[in-house]
This record gives C-alpha cells, sequence and structure tokens, in this order.
C-alpha cells in the first residue's frame, strides 16, 4: 500500500510540474507562433496594397477582384512621363500686346511593366492572396469601393485576414486575450488588414515592428 501511494504521488507530482510548465511555456510558444505567422501575413498585405495603389495609379480606382487585381499585375504598364519648363506668348487684349507666360509641359516618354516594377523577377504575387499555414489555406478577404468623405467620392479598399484563421490550431484562451488586445506594439482588433473600406487610408494597422505600415 505504502508503494502504491508514493507512485500515486509522483504521478500527481508529475502532472502538476507539468501543468506548471505548459502554463509557462505554453504563451511563450503563442507568442513564437503568433510573431511568425503575423510576418507571413504582413508580407502578403503589404504585396497587395502595392498592387492595389498601382491599380489606381494606372485606372483611377481599386481592384476588389483577387483574380482580376492578379492579371493586372501580368498584363499592365505605368506610363513614364517627363515634366518641363515651358513657356509661350499670349496675347493681352487689355494692353494689347504679347506676355510670356510660363507653364510645365508632361511629355511622356515610355512605359514600364507593373509586374517588373512591383515584383522584378519573383512570381509571388500570384499567390499574395492566399496564406499557408499548417497545410491549411487561408484566403485573405479583399474589397473595394468608393467612401464619401464630406461629399467627396474617394475610391477605397481593404484587405485583411482574421486571427482566428491564423491562429486557428493555437490555444483559445490565448487566442481570445489576443484578439482582445490594446497595444502600441501589438496587433489590435481581431484582424491584420491594410486599408480601409470606410477611411481614406492605405496603412496597415500592425506595429512598425514588422515594416513598414504605410
Amino acid at each position: 500500500m505504502k508503494i502504491f501511494l508514493q507512485l500515486i504521488l509522483w504521478v500527481v507530482i508529475l502532472f502538476l510540474g507539468y501543468l506548471v510548465y505548459n502554463s509557462v511555456n505554453g504563451p511563450v510558444k503563442f507568442n513564437e507562433t503568433k510573431k511568425d505567422r503575423y510576418a507571413q501575413a504582413i508580407e502578403k498585405l503589404k504585396d497587395i496594397r502595392d498592387a492595389e495603389l498601382a491599380h489606381k495609379t494606372v485606372t483611377g480606382k481599386f481592384q476588389k477582384d483577387p483574380a482580376k487585381l492578379i492579371n493586372f499585375i501580368e498584363t499592365a504598364k505605368f506610363t513614364l512621363t517627363q515634366r518641363r519648363d515651358s513657356s509661350f506668348v499670349r496675347f493681352n487684349k487689355i494692353l494689347n500686346i504679347d506676355e510670356p507666360k510660363d507653364t510645365i509641359v508632361v511629355d511622356t516618354i515610355g512605359y514600364a511593366s507593373v509586374k517588373d516594377s512591383l515584383f522584378k523577377k519573383s512570381d509571388r504575387y500570384k499567390n499574395m492572396m492566399v496564406l499557408d499555414i499548417e497545410d491549411k489555406k487561408i484566403n485573405i478577404k479583399l474589397d473595394a469601393g468608393i467612401a464619401d468623405k464630406n461629399g467627396l467620392k474617394v475610391p477605397v479598399f481593404e484587405a485583411k485576414i482574421t486571427k482566428d484563421d491564423l491562429l486557428h490550431d493555437q490555444d483559445q484562451d490565448l487566442l481570445t486575450q489576443e484578439k482582445d488586445v490594446k497595444s502600441v506594439d501589438g496587433v489590435n482588433g481581431s484582424y491584420i488588414a491594410v486599408g480601409s473600406m470606410t477611411e481614406i487610408n492605405t496603412s496597415g494597422n500592425w506595429p512598425k515592428t514588422y515594416g513598414a505600415n504605410d
């Protein structure tokens, strides 16, 4: 009986030790996984933002269809221009004289591929809307449209991915805490995003420790 009780005691001690170890090590592993996956997601969002800004430069609006945005990257071209000072003479009817006037002339000097300009020889843009997390493919949500700001119609876009998707296989209590975080060094809210459908904003909601967010 004494040996049996000793065995039971050792089992209890080991179990309690495991609980203590897991309570300390669990958050550490969670944070390591979180930072790695956030970094992967943010790199995708940066590429999407670059593509959207290029689309607006060429077409005057943002694109909400991922397939069309990728096709735009592959086929579109930037117009290369050159601005130069010039002048001309205008006849002043009131003074009855010729007056010199200064102006700026914009010349088209060529075209440049959007794909080469943004991604050089990389083809990562083809998969920028999908993130692979532990053999699970997570689609980044994309939207675009027009926002009304004080009567002014402004093109806007937003790309985002939820923390629930990014950390779907992690401790749910720690995930709940992460979604409620409010910190200058963290990603606030329940998702990582760039752009906004309600504000004139092309920034990301991540801290600069993950790289430039605007």
